[in-house]
């Protein structure tokens, strides 16, 4: 054996060493995560509908809540759909971006809505993870009561995955999840003139 590659050997060996370690110190073996996609960068909604895929491919049952995003069918829908419609429960709910319909009352008639019917979901037994998507935007504008959001996701069942997106989450929803990845934009070809396409951008 090289130099080299003994040097490599022993390297991974004592890497492998410590992942093992600190696989040990983990007691918790299952539990429903409340996980926040937030930050100014794009692929937000996306990582939580490649996890929703990835749930899917596990058999299990999920559902989507979008808020505020008007109804336009999204690829992700169609390909979740076609893959499994008796698993997947989605509701778009949203008439479109606040500054689209400038009506707050409208805004906050639709956030309710969605809010309801995400109570649902999270009622159902079989339901494994739930995506509120835009969630953040509709209590960044206040379309919803941030205390009312709080505690219903802090009582959720024990076993249920969440997922919220959106731009500038609440510190206090910040506080009560499990995991919460921040998207930083470093270049973005919106900025060059490139408008939303589909199969990139829906």
């Amino acid at each position: 054996m090289s130099e080299d590659s003994e040097r490599h050997r022993f390297k991974m060996a004592k890497r492998k060493a410590l992942q093992d370690a600190r696989l040990a110190e983990k007691t918790v073996s299952a539990k429903g995560l409340l996980m926040v996609h937030t930050g100014a960068g794009k692929g937000k909604s996306t990582a939580a509908f490649g996890l929703a895929l990835r749930a899917l491919g596990h058999g299990w049952r999920i559902g989507v809540v979008q808020f505020g995003k008007g109804q336009w069918m999204s690829g992700e829908r169609k390909m979740l759909e076609a893959l499994g419609a008796e698993k997947v429960a989605w509701h778009t709910l949203g008439e479109g971006f606040t500054w689209e319909t400038q009506d707050r009352a409208r805004d906050e008639a639709a956030a309710r809505r969605a809010w309801e019917k995400a109570l649902a979901l999270m009622a159902e037994p079989d339901l494994r993870l739930l995506i509120l998507d835009e969630l953040n935007i509709a209590l960044r504008y206040e379309h919803l009561p941030l205390d009312e959001v709080i505690a219903a996701l802090v009582a959720r069942r024990p076993d249920l995955h969440i997922v919220v997106t959106g731009r500038n989450a609440k510190p206090e929803l910040i506080a009560i999840a499990d995991l919460v990845t921040e998207m930083t934009p470093v270049k973005h070809h919106f900025a060059a003139g490139v408008k939303a396409q589909e199969g990139i951008e829906f």
